[in-house]
């Protein structure tokens, strides 16, 4: 009996702090709906931050997409994602096939060096960036953009795969090569499509990540037609006074897209990071 108490306790312990955590995410996304659907003159007449207003204001939605250019920034973003997140997993996949599967010198070495990338501070290659690009002409342009990116995730996506791939049993390496194929098709036929749960996860971060950096794309772009979701919802930012409500409401619509590419990719979501921890 004292048993199943302890239990139960356990329980409803567990089930307190899960409500909890879940307050701690539900509280600031209802302000910010509840902000974004407030007019001008709720916030003059001193309506609470919780409270909902009488008539929905869908103008500021509406002003957000014409007068913000919201769908310009959004598709400035979309082309910088989709340029980075392939582009910067097939190198972080080559890569850690190389250094799970290939015979390489000072394997642990390198693997180590592209650890270090984590470790650096972006703000420390802000001038340098902006001196380098403003000598080839990068400036203002999506590569100039999705290459930093690029180097910048690199480690995390290595780290994330080089893990999943040394979970790969190896027996399935020596009966790709009984049937005669090559390391290379070893790579994209065998180990590359095992690691669909790796790769779910570092496109929903990679995605993430990308779609919500501010600071590169702030230094590397000053075009207001070529800016991307962060840096062009900073405009909606008054030098006297800011309009919350055509604030929030960009928020809101700009959280579409990475919405839908979580949705699409999280049951992979937990296992990709799983494998991540294996040695």
């Amino acid at each position: 009996m004292e048993g199943k108490t302890k239990k139960i306790t356990k329980k409803a312990v567990l089930y307190l702090v899960l409500i909890i955590l879940a307050l701690i995410w539900v509280v600031p996304m209802f302000t910010l709906v509840a902000t974004a659907i407030k007019s001008k003159s709720d916030f003059y007449s001193g309506a609470g931050l919780f409270s909902m207003p009488a008539h929905v204001a869908w103008d500021n939605f509406v002003n957000a997409i014409t007068k913000g250019r919201l769908f310009t920034y959004m598709k400035n973003d979309l082309i910088v994602s989709c340029l980075k997140v392939p582009l910067g997993i097939f190198i972080e996949a080559l890569a850690a096939f190389a250094l799970t599967r290939l015979e390489i010198r000072h394997k642990t070495g390198t693997f180590i060096f592209f650890l270090i990338g984590m470790m650096l501070p972006m703000q420390t290659a802000l001038v340098p960036i902006n001196v380098i690009y403003s000598k080839l002409g990068l400036l203002n342009s999506y590569f100039g953009l999705f290459y930093v990116y690029v180097g910048f995730g690199i480690s995390f996506g290595i780290l994330i795969l080089r893990g999943f791939f040394n979970g790969v049993p190896r027996e399935l390496d020596e009966a790709a090569y009984i049937d005669g194929c090559n390391k290379w098709q070893l790579f994209y036929k065998i180990i590359f499509p095992v690691a669909k749960p790796a790769v779910a996860t570092l496109i929903i971060t990679d995605f993430l990540s990308t779609w919500n950096e501010y600071l590169l794309a702030s230094v590397i772009i000053n075009d207001n037609m070529k800016k991307t979701v962060p840096v062009g919802i900073m405009t909606f930012v008054g030098e006297h006074g800011t309009d919350y409500g055509y604030l929030c409401a960009g928020v809101l619509i700009s959280v579409i897209p990475v919405l839908i590419v979580y949705l699409i990719f999280q049951r992979h979501f937990v296992e990709g990071m799983a494998g991540a921890v294996k040695a």
